[in-house]
């Protein structure tokens, strides 16, 4: 028996809407892998700037292309739509000349969580924003509020949309091995998060498994002394997340998948997948320089040798003094 494929939420009178989320996947993850570094220095201000300023413009055309459902009177919704495309063309270049004025060659704090704070909220926000146009678009015709934001919250838009996000994420960040596994374990969590509300018994059982099949891994290299205090520290976030995930998950099963309980475990798995992102994106330019398992092209001048602190403000921890940095074009590890 094949396992049934979640509910997608489409039919042909949605392909330009289709083809529009697809694109906008691709752009956060091609603008992610621009303004993160490959050499491990925190990026300019001016590129986080860039970067919120597009994303902030995809979700502002998606809110506009949601009002076609709201208000599918013609002209007047799609007005909106052609206005936002023109926003899109036009704000992102003009906030980064702004930047480039105010901030000039100003570097974002290390230590700071604003920017991936930041950053990650307004992208786990449009890609929720999707899952809920995807939910009034399915329906043909009016729906209320609440069932249409469970539903865009469960809905295969939203979860792999994350999901291929914080897989190229974690492709290229410099993670150890250990962590690389946890935070895989995580994602996948979304890859099956909407089982849990279209066939909760085959989405909760598959949960479970791997739950349960990560925890088991992830305490046993605990146990044998392969993870560092920051690898156990990461594991207790990671056990609280999965704990969080599956209390949701049982309650979506008890209740055979109300609109209550389904809005309940997509807004936890929202908050998951965005902390997750955040960790992520701050990871770029915090911590030891482990080596990718996709390393990008990164510019020699932009590398920081270790310790040192150049270009960043107050520096680095000291213990990136014990962790070489790493040519990511050789992919051997070099004294910098």
């Amino acid at each position: 028996m094949l396992l049934p494929f979640p509910p997608v939420a489409y039919d042909s009178s949605l392909l330009p809407f289709a083809v529009i989320a697809l694109a906008m996947v691709g752009i956060t993850i091609f603008l992610l892998g621009k303004v993160l570094p490959a050499g491990g220095t925190p990026p300019l201000v001016t590129q986080m700037v860039l970067a919120l300023a597009v994303l902030g413009g995809g979700s502002l055309l998606l809110l506009a292309l949601l009002f076609v459902f709201l208000n599918p009177n013609g002209p007047e919704a799609w007005t909106f739509v052609l206005l936002a495309f023109n926003f899109m063309m036009m704000f992102p270049a003009g906030i980064w000349f702004v930047g480039l004025v105010v901030f000039r060659d100003r570097r974002v704090d290390a230590a700071g969580w604003f920017w991936p704070t930041t950053l990650s909220v307004v992208t786990t926000g449009s890609e929720a924003l999707m899952g809920v146009l995807f939910a009034y678009g399915a329906t043909g015709g009016p729906i209320a509020v609440l069932p249409a934001v469970a539903a865009g919250l469960s809905s295969v838009w939203f979860f792999w949309s994350m999901a291929a996000i914080m897989a190229a994420l974690i492709l290229w960040a410099p993670l150890g091995p250990l962590e690389r596994w946890a935070l895989l374990a995580l994602g996948a969590a979304s890859v099956l998060g909407p089982w849990v509300t279209a066939y909760p018994l085959i989405g909760g059982l598959a949960m479970s498994v791997l739950m349960g099949g990560s925890f088991f891994a992830l305490v046993r290299a605990l146990l044998r002394g392969s993870a560092s205090p920051d690898d156990g520290r990461l594991l207790v976030a990671l056990s609280a997340a999965f704990l969080t995930m599956t209390v949701a998950g049982l309650v979506v099963a008890a209740t055979g998948g109300s609109v209550y309980a389904a809005l309940a475990f997509g807004s936890v798995m929202g908050v998951v997948m965005g902390v997750e992102a955040a960790y992520l994106i701050r990871r770029y330019y915090r911590g030891k320089m482990a080596r990718p398992w996709v390393a990008r092209r990164g510019d020699e001048s932009e590398v920081v040798a270790a310790g040192s602190g150049r270009g960043v403000p107050g520096g680095f921890p000291s213990r990136l003094a014990e962790v070489p940095a790493v040519d990511h074009r050789a992919g051997d590890p070099t004294r910098s």
